[in-house]
């Protein structure tokens, strides 16, 4: 959607402050650890963009807080897999060779949105080493929930995931579906029987450039809208607006606990 596209189907002008407001109604508060998975045009048109939408964040959560955003940066990885558009198989192994390395500091997130792509750049934001699967992380548990992220199986038990998890955080899906909401995953590896998955991305090892290789599971995304749609109908979800944004927020741990039931039954 272009930037006329959204002035003209805003009534509202979102602020920072207008926003901090809607974020409190929906029930966010000071000192939540939460996730956020989020879509900037769904919201309409904010003066200031996706840093305003980011201070309203903070300015609700504080410091006491933490706020978690996915920083995944898919095109940091074994080129034989990709798609839309994929690459002459000739290139892989160039591609392989000579891909810079992942480095928290600058690599960026790829399809995450510019919300995320803006987090990752604020003050006091860190981020895991994962050079695929990253997530970064602002306020009180932030160095608990990024550090010591697992290269294997990046999104099970040694992951932030999981440490969001530990701390029962919250889930905030800001104008996105269940199918954004990368907790699901945690779920599926608690489920025997995954389909292994060998993978790779080049990182920094031992001061060198290296590609590295790390075993993973097939992800099946393709269920949660219907994980989401059922977990709604036993569950507390809060659904309101921020914005023009259909928000949902609900406990991490519920939603992780009840896809992974409803997986078994698959």
């Amino acid at each position: 959607m272009s930037e006329r596209e959204i002035i003209e189907k805003t009534k509202t002008i979102n602020t920072r402050e207008s926003l901090r407001k809607d974020f409190e109604k929906i029930g966010l508060k000071e000192g939540m650890t939460v996730i956020v998975h989020s879509s900037l045009s769904s919201i309409g048109w904010v003066c200031g963009g996706a840093v305003a939408v980011i201070q309203a964040l903070m300015d609700i959560i504080t410091p006491l807080g933490t706020i978690v955003m996915p920083a995944h940066s898919g095109d940091y990885s074994d080129p034989c897999y990709w798609e839309n558009p994929s690459v002459p198989r000739e290139w892989w192994q160039t591609i392989k060779d000579t891909m810079p390395a992942y480095e928290p500091d600058i690599t960026p997130t790829n399809g995450m949105g510019i919300i995320a792509e803006t987090f990752r750049k604020f003050p006091n934001v860190i981020r895991s080493a994962h050079p695929t699967l990253s997530f970064t992380s602002w306020g009180k548990n932030s160095e608990y929930i990024v550090n010591n992220h697992s290269l294997d199986n990046a999104l099970g038990k040694n992951s932030p995931l999981q440490r969001i998890y530990d701390l029962d955080g919250w889930v905030l899906l800001l104008g996105v579906g269940y199918g954004s909401n990368t907790s699901f995953h945690l779920s599926e590896y608690r489920i025997p029987n995954q389909k292994p998955f060998k993978a790779g991305a080049p990182i920094i090892e031992n001061e060198h450039r290296v590609w590295k290789e790390y075993n993973d599971i097939e992800f099946n995304t393709d269920v949660f809208e219907e994980i989401g749609k059922d977990f709604e109908k036993k569950h507390e979800v809060i659904i309101n607006y921020i914005g023009k944004s259909k928000t949902r927020l609900f406990k991490q741990r519920e939603a992780v606990d009840f896809a992974q039931k409803w997986l078994e039954k698959l």
